[in-house]
């Protein structure tokens, strides 16, 4: 779930006359039409903004909206987060590294929780502080930093970004949410907003997880937000609310809501700063009224009345409200597809012996696709009518590391990890090269690591789990006489594909199996 960003708060005050030019510049820019969702044509745009909207969404008058902005401001003014982003923001005085400070956190913060970013925020801005440093750095530096974030796409992004603006814009970031989504790669509609509104004071709303949660709420929308119409409608509530005085601190406050107090399961509505507008709410105290009336009085609350047919922005007449869920009733979850399941299998191959210290194997994934240039143990995936997936392991190993003995591969168990878009499942085994000559080169695309230094590359998450397993199991170590349960025949469980494919293959096979 998208988090809250920095806020720019007095830092805009210490600009120089030159920079204000700028600010001025994208101020003047945000009086225009903002830019179309991603991804929708504008012949379905324009048929969608076509669609009456039911008053009972929207809000009154200017007078409410100034009471939204007002209340919102102040709570965030009194109870906003102290977070490294926002510190930066408000005291970084050149625009352009203020811009490159508030993207790499809206970059990182997305899908990922505050906590987990603070460290890799700070330890990223101490490494490269400007724009021009990152253009510098190499994707192996970036992703070594990465390892762990996950979608590992993001910072092969941002680095891409950063070296397009120094190296076609003149190291100046672009001002406005509309330039900033054109001319950088991976800016979406949402992050160039918000590096618009905080970075250059753009009146540009924004949209994440957070904001659709209390605009839903607020404005008692229950169909699906993902929805082409929905999705429309909440932008345009976002941009009608952003405050065009403090359009950043606006955006964040709105975000800040949503992430600790208008949550998704629990929300704590007695602390909310604009209760007073939600109609989510307001609906949940008419219903208590009503139920404590003898005998039970008719809610006396504004409803929608669209004046033909099922309005499209209420909750589906097929899943009416649920008065045990209260204001969670909104936004109702969009159904999604599962992840597609898959399944590998993957070798710790190891030199125990190996001049300074006990060395695994590693090789480089491709330069592009899931998990682009990141390293990870010698894999092959696994198909239903493929070969045994020992032999095709095995085979896989002396691609990378020559002939190896005639020594058991020992099947340790198997990782689970889920992508946003696949379930892998990697049967993992491990291969020590007990009495062989240690090897101190690897063709190009492997490499020979220390554990010390398989910690610090850039490698995935998952691989990490597969070197604890690995470690796990070996001799000498409290685990290492145990053995996983998916690893022994008579105690795998079968209720995957990926374990009914393996039924057969879970025998140790040497290398004169092939």
């Amino acid at each position: 779930m998208r988090k809250p960003q920095a806020a720019v708060g007095s830092g805009r005050k210490k600009q120089a006359a030159s920079q204000k030019g700028r600010e001025q510049r994208s101020l003047r820019s945000s009086q225009a039409k903002p830019p179309a969702p991603d991804g929708l044509a504008g012949q379905q745009e324009e048929e969608v903004s076509q669609t009456p909207i039911s008053p009972y969404h929207l809000f009154r008058d200017k007078a409410e909206v100034i009471a939204f902005r007002r209340s919102l401001l102040s709570w965030y003014d009194r109870e906003k987060r102290d977070l490294p982003w926002r510190r930066r923001a408000e005291d970084e005085v050149d625009l352009d590294t203020r811009a490159y400070a508030v993207w790499v956190s809206e970059v990182m913060l997305q899908q990922t929780q505050v906590a987990t970013v603070i460290n890799y925020y700070t330890r990223w801005m101490q490494k490269w502080p400007t724009l021009q440093d990152l253009a510098r750095a190499s994707l192996e530096e970036v992703n070594q930093l990465w390892a762990g974030l996950g979608y590992y796409a993001r910072g092969r992004r941002l680095q891409e970004g950063a070296q397009k603006v120094v190296e076609e814009l003149g190291g100046h970031m672009p001002c406005t949410a509309e330039t900033l989504q054109k001319l950088l790669p991976g800016v979406g509609r949402y992050t160039a907003g918000a590096i618009a509104s905080i970075a250059f004071g753009q009146a540009a709303g924004v949209v994440d997880g957070n904001i659709v949660r209390v605009l839903c709420r607020v404005r008692a929308i229950g169909a699906d937000p993902s929805s082409t119409l929905v999705s429309q409608q909440l932008w345009s509530l976002a941009q009608q609310l952003v405050d065009p005085a403090r359009p950043g601190d606006f955006n964040q406050a709105a975000m800040e809501l949503g992430a600790t107090v208008c949550t998704p399961q629990h929300p704590l509505c007695s602390s909310c700063p604009v209760q007073s507008l939600c109609r989510a709410h307001q609906r949940v105290m008419q219903e208590q009224l009503s139920a404590s009336q003898s005998p039970p009085g008719i809610p006396d609350m504004e409803e929608c009345a669209p004046s033909t047919g099922q309005c499209q922005l209420c909750l589906p007449h097929t899943e009416p409200w649920n008065h045990t869920l209260g204001v969670t009733n909104y936004p109702r979850k969009p159904s999604r597809r599962p992840p597609r399941e898959e399944h590998s299998a993957t070798c710790v191959l190891e030199q125990p012996r190996a001049p300074g210290g006990a060395r695994v194997l590693l090789v480089q994934r491709p330069s592009s696709g899931l998990l682009a240039g990141l390293w990870e143990f010698p894999t092959v995936t696994l198909e239903p009518s493929g070969q045994h997936p020992s032999k095709a392991l095995l085979q896989e190993l002396q691609n990378w590391a020559g002939p190896l003995p005639a020594t058991q591969l020992q099947h340790l168990g198997e990782v689970v990890h889920t992508f946003s878009h696949i379930k892998l499942t990697y049967q993992v085994y491990g291969l020590a090269l007990e009495g062989q000559t240690p090897v101190t080169t690897a063709p190009p695309g492997a490499r020979w690591l220390t554990r010390e230094e398989f910690h610090t590359a850039a490698v995935s998450t998952a691989m990490k789990k597969v070197f604890r397993m690995y470690e796990a199991y070996q001799p000498g170590t409290c685990r290492g006489s145990k053995r996983s349960q998916v690893s022994t025949p008579s105690g795998r469980k079968k209720s995957s594909r990926g374990q009914q494919v393996l039924d057969n293959y879970f025998q140790p096979v040497s290398s004169a199996a092939q």
